[in-house]
């Protein structure tokens, strides 16, 4: 007999593992493994909170992060376009490139295309959308930005005969109504702080911001995550200032903040490379932006049992629980406010990816109340 040589597939339970039905929130929830369908295409599912498929929709190309229901039920996607240039950005297993909005038979209703595209993008009221893109910094900048792998970022240019230059790229938010048309930019690094906001040490010098996350507030404002500088901030946009931020002294090279009903930050905190703790672990914090402290988390006991270092999402639900997904590892899970684990599903499907690795992850989960969802009934 022949046994499974990839450990997470020969020890993990997978699909639904666990459910408390009078504790947990009830309703359905969609994701995408970060891998597509393994042949080359994108799917997207739709399950209720038992583990049964209710629908799946067959986006043209795997995830360049994920996608989400928007009010009418069909789902927005962030696709992964063909990127003809591989040094036209830093890595492009991150990259997407392809909005695009399908309906229920996974038909384009609507669609963007921008290569620069990373990570995260969200539909706006205006049915436009708001979404990272890398754009390189002028040299003199990146020379003064402090942190990062020394040494590291440099590329070969032999062209003219030129000796070897530093590239480094940050992050350039766009925001465009539903005719493609842009309507609002702000540029990393343009704003960030050269004494404040220091790469991770050990981390290449290519890219300075890294962001996994945008997010349109009301108030014309946004709220933003970037991973290399374990930051996330609010930008004004009409003036483009800074208006909070929360930075390595309290989390790290986090994801997915999110702006609570109480005007707390609730986020994903990977913890790779704690500032001020050595041990390796994960967890879910609600920040209080008025002091930037801790009211609330959520960790493992043992800490080293939850831990994801990159990918993963937090978002507060209806009844005060939690949804978290834990995505290196197809984990989505709810936690109580005391901490206490009432539902947890694992992605079962464990497609090769691009980079040739078999796993289950997913980028983020997305939680829809009973009736919620039009198509439905």
């Amino acid at each position: 007999m022949s046994v499974d040589q990839q450990t997470w597939r020969r020890v993990a339970k997978t699909g639904l593992t666990g459910l408390d039905p009078d504790k947990a929130c009830p309703g359905n929830f969609v994701y995408s493994p970060y891998n597509g369908d393994g042949a080359g295409k994108g799917v997207t599912f739709l399950l209720d909170m038992e583990g049964n498929e209710l629908h799946r929709w067959h986006p043209p190309t795997p995830p360049g992060s994920w996608g989400y229901l928007l009010p009418n039920g069909n789902l927005f996607y962030m696709a992964k376009a063909e990127q003809t240039d591989a040094r036209a950005m830093p890595a492009t297993n991150f990259v997407g490139g392809w909005l695009v909005e399908l309906d229920w038979d996974s038909n384009i209703v609507w669609e963007h295309v921008n290569p620069a595209q990373h990570h995260d993008a969200r539909r706006t009221e205006s049915g436009g959308a708001i979404f990272l893109t890398l754009e390189t910094i002028p040299s003199e900048v990146a020379d003064q930005v402090k942190g990062g792998q020394p040494g590291s970022g440099l590329e070969a240019d032999h062209e003219g005969g030129q000796e070897a230059t530093t590239h480094m790229w940050a992050d350039h938010l766009i925001e465009v109504d539903a005719t493609g048309n842009q309507v609002w930019d702000w540029h990393a690094y343009q704003h960030l702080d050269l004494e404040e906001d220091i790469i991770t040490p050990g981390e290449p010098r290519h890219e300075w911001s890294h962001g996994n996350t945008v997010v349109p507030l009301d108030g014309d404002r946004v709220l933003a995550s970037f991973r290399n500088i374990s930051t996330v901030l609010m930008i004004d946009k009409k003036s483009g200032d800074i208006t909070w931020k929360v930075g390595w002294d309290v989390i790290s090279r986090q994801h997915d903040p999110s702006l609570l009903p109480n005007g707390n930050i609730l986020l994903f905190d990977n913890g790779e490379r704690r500032k001020n703790d050595v041990r390796i672990f994960s967890r879910v914090v609600e920040i209080d932006p008025r002091t930037n402290e801790i009211v609330w988390e959520y960790r493992d006991n043992p800490y080293f049992n939850f831990y994801s270092s990159r990918i993963s999402g937090a978002r507060r639900m209806p009844n005060g629980n939690t949804l978290i997904t834990e995505g290196m590892f197809g984990r989505m899970f709810q936690v109580t406010p005391e901490g206490e684990v009432v539902w947890e599903y694992i992605n079962p499907y464990f497609p090769v990816g691009t980079d040739g690795y078999e796993d289950n992850r997913v980028f983020r989960c997305s939680w829809y109340m009973p009736g919620e969802i039009p198509q439905l009934g």
